[in-house]
């Protein structure tokens, strides 16, 4: 049997954003259902830095496999595919692709879950691979009317709304300040690095749906503190990824609600409906944990659907 061998150009050739969604929300509903084996992150300390690697098995396809990352120097990553019938190696797959359409397909999925239904328009803090990834997927699960962009270098602002209007037809444009990106947006996607907030909470308009992909920790967090405090609900891809981090995190453990319970039916989704005199919803993404946070003024998500600790870019 011959072994896939996958880089950066064959992932984009090969992997669109509705295979992608079909993946992760195949992934999130085998979770619900006991058939996904995704045991909390593994981190061995290299000095300055850590190799990181999450694993997992899907037994209703009958593969395992591994994914592997380091907080050292930035490396591309290496995903490894295997058999459990034959213990076959299937695929490899090394670059920097993987990563951010897995995790703007999660974000995807949680938005199509959780949002209010229809048509959104979508505001953009950072103009990364991240962001970008998110609104690639986001397209696949909605009609996006208006994109709005806002980064710290506004050339990547500018470029970026251009690709959005090229290669994706959205209706997109720059902006200098994050408020005008953020202010009357249905989807409010905040992908940097930073540690401090970006945003007010009071910038976000009721129902607003906010992914988080940045900073999560108390002590570093790209979002407010009073987004947490405000939110009803929170969703997980997973409870015990998004335990599994070292430092204490903005958004509770015991307030996380697993998203492939969403999509089973076994719990409510927080965007549907969305009580107009509720604030935004803000969705947060940690690590491989996810989760969405419905509140009064935010709903974040983090881990898996929502990844927390994921590195953001501007």
């Amino acid at each position: 049997m011959t072994v896939l061998l996958l880089d950066d150009d064959d992932v984009r050739a090969r992997l669109d954003a509705a295979t992608a969604v079909r993946a992760v929300r195949e992934a999130l509903l085998a979770a619900h259902h006991g058939t996904l084996d995704a045991p909390p992150r593994a981190r061995a300390g290299l000095g300055d830095g850590d190799l990181v690697i999450t694993a997992g098995r899907l037994r209703t396809r009958g593969l395992f496999g591994f994914r592997c990352y380091d907080t050292l120097v930035g490396a591309e990553q290496l995903v490894a595919v295997w058999g459990t019938e034959d213990g076959r190696l299937r695929a490899v797959v090394h670059g920097d692709e993987l990563g951010p359409r897995r995790t703007g397909a999660i974000g995807a999925v949680a938005v199509d879950a959780a949002a209010r239904p229809g048509p959104v328009r979508v505001g953009l803090v950072g103009a990364g691979p991240q962001a970008w990834a998110q609104l690639w997927a986001l397209c696949a699960v909605r009609e996006v009317t208006e994109a709005v962009v806002v980064a710290r270098r506004q050339e990547r602002a500018t470029a970026f709304a251009r690709r959005a209007a090229a290669e994706l037809g959205v209706a997109a444009r720059a902006v200098t300040a994050v408020r005008d990106a953020v202010a009357d947006r249905d989807v409010v996607i905040v992908a940097t690095g930073s540690p401090t907030p970006v945003l007010d909470a009071d910038w976000l308009a009721p129902g607003t749906h906010l992914s988080t992909l940045g900073p999560k920790s108390v002590a570093r967090r790209e979002v407010p503190a009073s987004l947490a405090e405000r939110a009803g609900t929170v969703l997980t891809d997973s409870v015990a990824q998004s335990a599994g981090f070292p430092e204490p995190q903005l958004f509770p453990i015991d307030r996380l609600v697993p998203l492939g319970a969403v999509l089973a039916g076994a719990a409510s989704a927080p965007g549907r409906p969305w009580p107009r005199q509720e604030g935004p919803r803000e969705k947060c993404r940690a690590g491989r944990a996810s989760c969405a946070v419905r509140s009064g003024h935010g709903r974040c998500r983090c881990g898996r659907i929502l990844r927390a600790g994921c590195r953001g870019d501007v």
